[in-house]
């Protein structure tokens, strides 16, 4: 599986940008799946259903099946949160892995950036970061791409990850 990474602050237009990028993926024949960190607390199932009351009766793992999706909800249960090497060796193998919000991994990424959030550009402190997709120019040597063309970002990305050869 590639992997490829997304990075910048919140409001910046990663998971927009990210939305926009996956068709283009998939129009090619790629099979992608995502992998996104968060800080918040998140919720799969919902109080009061049957899921939901088994893992807060003290289940470790509620896998939830019908036939049109799954999904595995696991309470970590005071225990570390898994790093991105052990949340890839979770997925069903695929083209490329799409991930958002791992700011501290060790991949290649797009720093996603809008001026209107006035937060400073990551690229400088982060040498994984191989272009940057903004609503304005930045000083660097870096590919950069304007946030609306997704097009020549998925080209990008797939010439990045080796599914496509330069030219």
């Amino acid at each position: 599986m590639r992997v490829f990474g997304f990075a910048g602050y919140s409001g910046s237009g990663k998971t927009t940008l990210i939305e926009r990028l996956i068709p283009l993926f998939v129009a090619r024949g790629l099979r992608v799946s995502l992998i996104k960190h968060t800080h918040h607390d998140v919720t799969i199932d919902q109080p009061g259903k049957d899921s939901y009351r088994h893992r807060a009766a003290g289940c470790g793992e509620v896998l939830v099946t019908s036939p049109y999706r799954w999904a595995l909800v696991h309470e970590l249960r005071g225990e570390p949160e898994p790093g991105l090497k052990e949340q890839l060796a979770r997925l069903t193998p695929c083209d490329l892995v799409l991930v958002e919000s791992f700011k501290n991994e060790a991949i290649a990424k797009l720093e996603v950036h809008r001026a209107i959030i006035g937060k400073p550009l990551l690229f400088p402190q982060d040498p994984h970061i191989v272009a940057i997709a903004s609503d304005q120019a930045a000083e660097t040597e870096l590919p950069q791409f304007a946030l609306d063309q997704p097009e020549k970002i998925a080209e990008f990305i797939l010439q990045q990850t080796g599914l496509i050869k330069h030219g």
